[in-house]
């Protein structure tokens, strides 16, 4: 999977080694494999539960296909560091993949999630068998709604989550 680059951002391929340091906890693996200093918070129990749902075994019998997409956000500036990520939820066998997206809080407002999202959706739409590329957000979610919609994302539908209450469905489709 190539690396991607935008103006400010290199989005680096998440690795089955970065994924293995994340969730051992061990830092200075995890920034050695990226290249690039991770955020004050990472890795956490936090960041593991919502980018890696999955087992490290599962992960580790098909990364292929788990970490299919998945890129760290690192900035090209003189302060090379992570400020987020972009992950898919597995290859798509349907055709459509679904994104979801990070920045670390003091990273916040200065549009790193919206780049590093708009180019891993442009690059997804770009590999064969993929028609679309969905995100789903709570309707009181504005900033990731801003994200979503300056990514080209239009609503196509909501989701109710047992917990969690409605959830906004939104989609690209390949032009």
């Amino acid at each position: 999977m190539p690396v991607l680059t935008t103006e400010r951002l290199e989005l680096w391929p998440i690795t089955l080694p970065f994924v293995e340091a994340v969730m051992a906890g061990d830092r200075a693996t995890a920034e050695t494999v990226c290249g690039a200093p991770l955020p004050e918070a990472w890795p956490g129990a936090d960041l593991v539960a919502r980018a890696f749902t999955p087992s490290l075994e599962a992960i580790r019998a098909d990364p292929d296909t788990r970490l299919w997409g998945d890129r760290l956000l690192i900035t090209r500036d003189r302060r090379r560091r992570v400020v987020g990520s972009v992950v898919f939820h597995g290859r798509p066998a349907d055709g459509i993949a679904e994104v979801g997206y990070g920045v670390d809080d003091a990273e916040q407002r200065q549009g790193f999630a919206t780049e590093g999202t708009r180019a891993c959706v442009d690059w997804a739409l770009g590999e064969p068998g993929v028609v679309a590329v969905t995100a789903v957000t709570f309707p009181w979610h504005t900033a990731s709604l801003r994200v979503i919609e300056r990514c080209g994302m239009r609503p196509c539908g909501q989701r109710e989550h047992p917990f969690l209450g409605e959830l906004l469905v939104f989609e690209r489709r390949r032009s």
